[in-house]
């Protein structure tokens, strides 16, 4: 069997109208989304013929359907404030770590939640695709910094992200260097409040804390841990309650720990080279 045995009108017709009303694990296959490689065992469990993906592809694209990733809201964005950053403070910040022999990380704070669904699937061009979640719902949050060096330092939470929680987590980091640290971060409530400063006046040798300019997540490079978490965790076994998603969300960051190449790898994506470029 083989792709020169194309489906009937019918056939196809069935297929189509099946990724627009499931999802794979409504229909014994893996995950939330759809794949082409998806779509292929999709026809292969009903019709008993086997197509490559590019062969997918083609009925895909007959079918009028597009691979969609979810709308994002535009923010406004203060073009001098990054180019100062570009061109200003982050040399003077880098300039000053060198010599002060300090260690430079940025850090960001996320959220992972049960009914969280990443990714792009199949749907009808110019109608979003709907995923039906889960009304049993929880979630976590976690805080993480990353060095050019493929140094990975986090801390998974339940709590929600404020001063308490930013203030622990500075603390942890000082605890794990014997010299001082120049933490980048976003322009985030709990990094500017109150409570975060009189911490920082007591520990202003050991840290130091630099706010990228707003709305500008593309200048940091932890953003893309968040994305990476959010791909690596399981697709086929979901987290039953919190605890669970805890301890997932911890074995990914264990692991990113033990892999300093993939910490370095995400200074190397196209917004952030700047770090690493002199």
């Amino acid at each position: 069997m083989g792709e020169h045995q194309a489906l009937s009108e019918a056939e196809q017709a069935a297929v189509r109208q099946a990724v627009l009303d499931h999802i794979p694990s409504d229909l014994g296959l893996s995950g939330q989304l759809w794949t082409r490689g998806q779509i292929g065992e999709l026809i292969f469990k009903l019709y008993r013929v086997r197509f490559t993906e590019p062969g997918v592809g083609k009925y895909l694209k007959r079918w009028g359907l597009t691979f969609q990733r979810p709308d994002k809201r535009a923010v406004e964005q203060d073009a001098e404030a990054v180019r100062v950053w570009h061109e200003e403070t982050w040399p003077a910040i880098r300039a000053r770590a060198k010599a002060e022999n300090a260690e430079v990380l940025f850090g960001d704070q996320l959220g992972v939640r049960s009914d969280q669904v990443t990714g792009r699937t199949w749907g009808a061009k110019g109608t979003t695709p709907v995923v039906r979640r889960t009304g049993n719902r929880f979630s976590v949050n976690a805080m993480s910094a990353i060095s050019t060096r493929g140094r990975m330092h986090f801390m998974v939470f339940t709590e929600s992200f404020d001063a308490k929680v930013m203030c622990r987590f500075l603390a942890r980091i000082v605890g794990h260097f014997d010299h001082k640290v120049h933490l980048i971060v976003d322009r985030h409530s709990a990094h500017r409040s109150k409570a975060v400063r009189a911490w920082l006046a007591g520990h202003k040798d050991e840290i130091e804390l630099h706010f990228l300019p707003s709305y500008s997540p593309e200048l940091n490079p932890d953003e893309l841990v968040n994305a990476d978490l959010k791909r690596s965790l399981p697709h086929t076994h979901r987290a039953r309650n919190q605890a669970e998603l805890a301890a997932e969300t911890r074995r990914f960051f264990h692991r990113r720990q033990r892999q300093p190449h993939v910490v370095t790898g995400y200074f190397k994506a196209p917004h952030v080279r700047y770090i690493l470029d002199e």
